[in-house]
């Protein structure tokens, strides 16, 4: 039995009876970090990742790659926890894609800002909906770097077409930026708007996500 084995087994038994209610941020990471790291003392590893990354949600949110820079954090370590993080959203999303109703900016903002959470590259989703404001699906239509992602106007009026939608809402983010539209988003957004008119889908809206904040180019009179 290993010097470290008999802790080990106190905190998981401790998880096991009352879940992570009165673990620290460290002692859950530390916790975590036991299934990929099976013969090291994890405690000092989950104190490091707090130090650098200062809270829980971005130790879970950080890359890959930077996650290895922390001693003791190997490939196997930063995939279990970037996976964490992404199996959890995934779990969120599709609970709340049943039933969906995206009859409002407020609505439909808060729906992106869950979707956008820990992405640190642009990504174009077109939101397809029926007539009364259902969410028939989420479409992922382009993935770019820090700088940008080129949006590609005939795969939205294909995804609108395929998907039977009455109405969408294009949304992208800014991953190292603020969420108001530039001039590019602009002119972006009156081809997607006049491209579906042709096939009688109506673009609602166009949010754009940047951390905790988006902006709704209709309630900013942005779509005409």
């Amino acid at each position: 039995m290993g010097i470290h084995d008999g802790h080990r087994e106190k905190m998981r038994l401790r998880f096991l009876t009352t879940g992570l209610e009165g673990f620290a941020d460290h002692e859950a990471l530390e916790l975590l970090l036991y299934y990929a790291i099976p013969r090291r003392d994890t405690n000092p590893i989950a104190h490091a990742l707090m130090e650098r990354y200062g809270s829980l949600s971005a130790v879970l949110n950080a890359p890959a790659e930077d996650l290895q820079k922390v001693e003791g954090i190997g490939e196997s370590a930063a995939v279990l926890l970037r996976l964490v993080s992404q199996l959890s959203r995934k779990a969120r999303l599709a609970e709340a894609s049943l039933e969906t109703i995206l009859t409002s900016s407020e609505r439909a903002g808060a729906y992106l800002l869950e979707r956008f959470a820990g992405e640190q590259r642009e990504i174009i989703y077109l939101l397809c909906l029926d007539r009364k404001g259902k969410l028939l699906s989420c479409k992922q239509l382009a993935e770019g770097d820090v700088s940008g992602a080129s949006l590609n106007i005939r795969k939205v009026v294909e995804t609108a077409l395929l998907t039977s939608a009455s109405a969408v809402i294009l949304a992208h983010n800014h991953p190292s930026g603020v969420a108001l539209p530039s001039a590019d988003d602009e002119a972006a957004t009156r081809q997607v708007q006049q491209a579906l008119s042709t096939i009688g889908v109506e673009l609602v809206d166009h949010i754009i996500v940047a951390d905790q904040d988006f902006v709704s180019m209709a309630d900013s009179g942005l779509l005409v």
